[in-house]
């Protein structure tokens, strides 16, 4: 099948969709890495108990346990009966919305556990439906339009961090935290309207129709689709490539609170400032995938990444100017944005449409492992080497994942359509 032209790749009903999906799923991750730590920050929380609380993300590492759930089983909401893709997504976006909304009615100088209860909550809620989003997204899309449809997704994704990571924390400054949460909760609506007025891919009918084979069905095709050598490096390959950029990012907040900079210079400049490279960069990326190819994006976007990670190393140096801070982040968010981008795309790549559901869960559970169980260290390592020998850190640990692309995307090699890779 030939390439789509950009303009048909780019405007299509399904890339519409690609962007109320991103959106959806990023709306309840960024309220826990960007929101919570500023609210707990500005409470009188310590780093360390902050730092602690990434630990509430498990939910996305461990997700594809209950994948194949979603894969084999649709909810029934109120006699209504959606489908299979679509009854999760109302089913778990309704119950954000509420769990959302109930957080600001908790005090975090006396009631920190159940904060992170609730938060942990969330996080699972979240993470079911980024299952079903994911699954959803790969049936949709064309094997060509991958490349483009996960730039507009992850795109979207962070335009929603904008909402709980810039909006609400202008809120903040002049309105009551239980006011902001339940603001913040509202944004879900867009979600559950893109729900309500979509309609069931044509590949969920091929769901599993047992339990069992939705269990061991997913693992047995990937790994001798792959072979297990070569499933087992791209696996550690996904463990590794957003590693040193989810650790850089895990306490950005509180970075920026430290440096002096207020909530409102924050939601204005530090957020905003991320925005149009974001979008630039997106947009850039997915032509860029059309055009290379997933492999040498990977390879060219992965390398901006990296550097980006420097920006944070020169601000913590500098330690002021809000140009300064501008420029760090508007240059993080575009190497990052372009990373994320194609390493979706690769996963995506990398999945059977099949076995959607579970593949992916499990595929962009080993991303979150480096957002969860390393950034929950974070806070003691700041604490301990400063933010500035933190962030070289963060650089050296990018490397590993870029060298693995030597096996698993080669610069001048291509895959077909379920991903083997094959010479050029």
């Amino acid at each position: 099948m030939s390439s789509p032209s950009i303009k048909e790749a780019l405007f299509n009903r399904r890339m519409l969709i690609c962007i109320f999906t991103g959106f959806a799923s990023g709306m309840p991750l960024y309220l826990l890495i960007s929101l919570v730590p500023a609210w707990l920050r500005t409470e009188g929380v310590g780093l360390k108990e902050i730092g602690f609380f990434a630990l509430v993300g498990l939910p996305y590492t461990w997700k594809f346990l209950w994948s194949p759930l979603l894969d084999r089983y649709q909810l029934t909401l109120f006699s209504f009966r959606p489908g299979l893709r679509r009854s999760w997504m109302l089913g778990t976006q309704l119950a954000l919305l509420a769990a959302i909304a109930g957080l600001g009615f908790f005090d975090p100088s006396s009631q920190l556990w159940p904060i992170a209860w609730l938060c942990l909550l969330i996080a699972f809620l979240s993470a079911t439906q980024d299952i079903v989003l994911d699954a959803y997204r790969r049936q949709l899309l064309s094997d060509e339009e991958l490349g483009m449809g996960s730039s507009i997704h992850v795109n979207a994704y962070r335009i929603a961090g904008l909402v709980p990571g810039s909006l609400s924390l202008i809120l903040a400054d002049i309105l009551p935290w239980q006011t902001v949460f339940i603001a913040t909760s509202a944004f879900m609506l867009t979600g559950i309207g893109l729900t309500l007025s979509i309609r069931e891919p044509a590949q969920a009918a091929r769901h599993p129709t047992s339990l069992r084979s939705a269990v061991i069905e997913p693992f047995n095709e990937f790994f001798s689709r792959q072979g297990v050598k070569q499933a087992g490096l791209i696996l550690l390959f996904m463990l590794l490539y957003k590693l040193g950029d989810s650790m850089a990012t895990a306490l950005a907040t509180p970075f920026y609170l430290d440096l002096g900079f207020s909530k409102t210079q924050i939601g204005l400049v530090a957020k905003n400032a991320a925005l149009w490279p974001m979008i630039v960069g997106g947009i850039l990326g997915g032509i860029l995938m059309i055009r290379i190819g997933i492999n040498r994006a990977l390879w060219t976007f992965g390398l901006v990444q990296i550097v980006s990670i420097l920006g944070f190393a020169v601000l913590a140096r500098v330690g002021e100017g809000v140009w300064l801070l501008a420029l760090a982040i508007s240059f993080e968010y575009l190497g990052v944005g372009l990373g994320t981008a194609a390493f979706v795309a690769f996963i995506a790549r990398s999945t059977h449409p099949a076995f959607a559901a579970t593949q992916f869960a499990l595929f962009t559970a080993l991303t979150a492992v480096p957002r969860t169980v390393a950034s929950s260290a974070t806070g003691i390592i700041v604490e301990g080497m400063g933010w500035e020998n933190f962030f070289y850190l963060c650089t050296a640990l990018a490397i590993p994942g870029m060298l693995l692309l030597l096996k698993v995307a080669p610069w001048n090699g291509d895959q077909s359509v379920l991903g083997k890779t094959v010479s050029r």
